[in-house]
C-alpha cells in the first residue's frame, strides 16, 4: 500500500494539485482513494465475499480519513485539515451535535404528529408480546414492537451515518467547492452531488421515487445552513442528520405509522420516507429557513 501510494504521487505534483480546479481535486482525491483500497478489498472479497462487506466499508472511510488529513496538510497545506474540515473536538461543538440531535427528533415527530392529525397516517395496532410468528403478523395488522432494538442501536447507526456522511459532503466535499466558488455555488454543487449520489438506482426506481431527489437537494441545503449558522463546526449538522435518521429508523422498525390513503403517497413520502414526500420537502424547507435568519452561533 506504502509503494502504491508513493508511485502514484511520484507521477504528480502536489504543489500543482493544489491549483486545480475543485472538481477535479475531487475526482484526483477519489480516484486515489480507490487506489490505494482496492488492492486490499478485491482480495478479501474474492476470498470472503459478502461476509467482508461491512469491514470493507469501514476500511474504505478509514482510508477517507487519514486521506483527507494528508491532502489537507500536504497538497493544501492546511496546519489543521479536520478543523479545516469542521470537525473539531471541543465542549462547544458537543454542544452543537446535542442541540441537532434534538432538532431533529424533534422535527420528525411534528412531522409525524401533524400527519396523523390530519388524519394522513394512522397508528397501527401494536402488541408488546409476538403471539405469532413474524410472517404472519402484518397480515392482521398486529406488530411486535422491540423498543429497545429500535431506539439503541437506531441511535448508534444514526449517528455513525451522520458523522460519516457529514464529514464527506458538509465537511470535505463543500470545503473544496468554497476554496473555488461563491458560497450558492458551492452549496448547491454540494446538495446535487449529494443527491445524485443517493439517486444510483435503477432507471424504474429512480422514476418511482422521484421526489426523493428534491428531498436529498433539500436535506443537504439544510444541514449546509447549520454548519454555517455554527461558524463552520460540522457537530450540528452530524446531530441533525443523524435526529432525522433515528426517528425515522424507530417508526420505521416499530411499524408504527402507515399511510390512510387520504393523500396521494408523495404527499406523506414515497414508500414511508419522509423526505420523498411534499410533506418532508416543506419541513426540511422550514429548517433551512430557520438556519438561514437565526443569530449565527459563535464560539470555539
Amino acid at each position: 500500500m506504502l509503494l502504491t501510494k508513493s508511485y502514484l504521487f511520484s507521477i504528480v505534483n502536489l504543489d500543482r494539485l493544489n491549483s486545480y480546479p475543485a472538481p477535479i481535486r475531487i475526482i484526483l482525491f477519489l480516484i486515489t482513494l480507490l487506489v490505494l483500497w482496492l488492492p486490499i478489498a478485491a482480495p478479501m472479497y474474492l476470498i470472503w465475499g459478502e461476509a467482508v462487506g461491512v469491514g470493507l466499508t469501514i476500511l474504505l472511510y478509514c482510508g477517507f480519513l487519514g486521506l483527507i488529513w494528508f491532502w489537507g496538510r500536504k497538497i493544501a497545506k492546511y496546519s489543521h485539515p479536520y478543523r479545516y474540515y469542521g470537525l473539531l473536538f471541543t465542549r462547544k461543538n458537543g454542544r452543537d451535535f446535542l442541540l441537532g440531535l434534538a432538532l431533529g427528533c424533534v422535527t420528525l415527530l411534528i412531522f409525524f404528529s401533524s400527519q396523523v392529525s390530519l388524519g394522513w397516517l394512522a397508528v397501527q395496532t401494536v402488541t408488546w408480546q409476538q403471539p405469532l410468528p413474524d410472517n404472519l403478523l402484518p397480515a392482521i395488522g398486529v406488530y411486535f414492537v422491540d423498543w429497545q432494538g429500535a431506539i439503541f442501536p437506531g441511535l448508534l447507526t444514526s449517528v455513525g451515518v451522520g458523522f460519516a456522511e457529514e464529514l464527506l459532503f458538509r465537511g470535505w466535499i463543500l470545503s473544496e467547492l468554497e476554496r473555488d466558488y461563491s458560497k450558492t455555488t458551492a452549496l448547491l454543487g454540494c446538495s446535487l452531488v449529494f443527491a445524485i449520489l443517493h439517486f444510483i438506482k435503477p432507471l424504474n426506481v429512480i422514476l418511482a421515487t422521484w421526489s426523493q431527489f428534491l428531498g436529498l437537494v433539500m436535506l443537504s441545503v439544510a444541514l449546509i445552513l447549520a454548519r454555517r449558522r455554527c461558524d463552520g463546526r460540522l457537530g450540528i449538522s452530524i446531530g441533525l442528520h443523524g435526529g432525522l435518521v433515528w426517528c425515522y429508523y424507530i417508526v420505521n422498525t416499530t411499524h408504527w405509522l402507515k399511510p390512510t390513503g387520504a393523500v396521494p403517497e408523495w404527499v406523506t413520502g414515497i414508500n414511508g420516507n419522509p423526505i420523498a414526500g411534499v410533506m418532508g420537502i416543506i419541513f426540511l424547507s422550514a429548517i433551512s429557513i430557520g438556519f438561514r435568519n437565526f443569530k449565527k452561533i459563535k464560539g470555539a
